[in-house]
């Protein structure tokens, strides 16, 4: 048993919670932006958790050439669960490349033209708790909308 192969497995069911949360929302709230949160719709709240995914753990973990995902990649909850699919395709490839190395460092290059060593440990908690930061924030931004969230924490999971 990988354990973190199984904790990713209780993200995806926390995320499951709230994709089916959002999809009680109109489309239009799915997409609305609210300057209460710079701006940023739920929709493009999904999509920067996707690419975190893709960039830390597809690109710098990888070494694979990703393309960036853009609100405008997904109009829906449908088409975003399609994006998730993808990433948990990369998320597992990495879990599988990193079992058992989890203190592997790995060099990693930033636009600035700054690098450093990173763990495969420290990309996957960076990830991990990047998705769930945003969920609260998915979550809050539902709730100024008028809806009523579910326990979108692992106990209802």
């Amino acid at each position: 048993m990988d354990v973190f192969v199984n904790q990713y497995e209780w993200i995806r069911r926390t995320r499951e919670v709230l994709f089916r949360y959002c999809e009680s929302m109109s489309q239009s709230d799915y997409v609305r932006e609210l300057e209460s949160f710079g701006g940023g719709s739920i929709r493009s709240l999904h999509v920067h958790v996707a690419d975190c995914y893709r960039v830390w753990l597809g690109s710098r973990g990888l070494g694979q050439a990703l393309p960036k995902i853009t609100a405008d990649s997904a109009i829906n909850v449908k088409e975003m669960r399609r994006i998730f699919q993808k990433t948990d395709d990369i998320v597992h490839e990495f879990l599988n490349k990193f079992q058992g190395n989890w203190d592997k460092t790995i060099q990693v290059s930033f636009e600035e033209g700054d690098s450093t060593e990173i763990s495969a440990l420290w990309l996957f908690t960076h990830t991990v708790t990047h998705e769930f930061h945003h969920k609260g924030q998915i979550v809050k931004i539902g709730r100024q909308l008028g809806y009523t969230p579910p326990d979108t924490d692992l106990i209802g999971s």
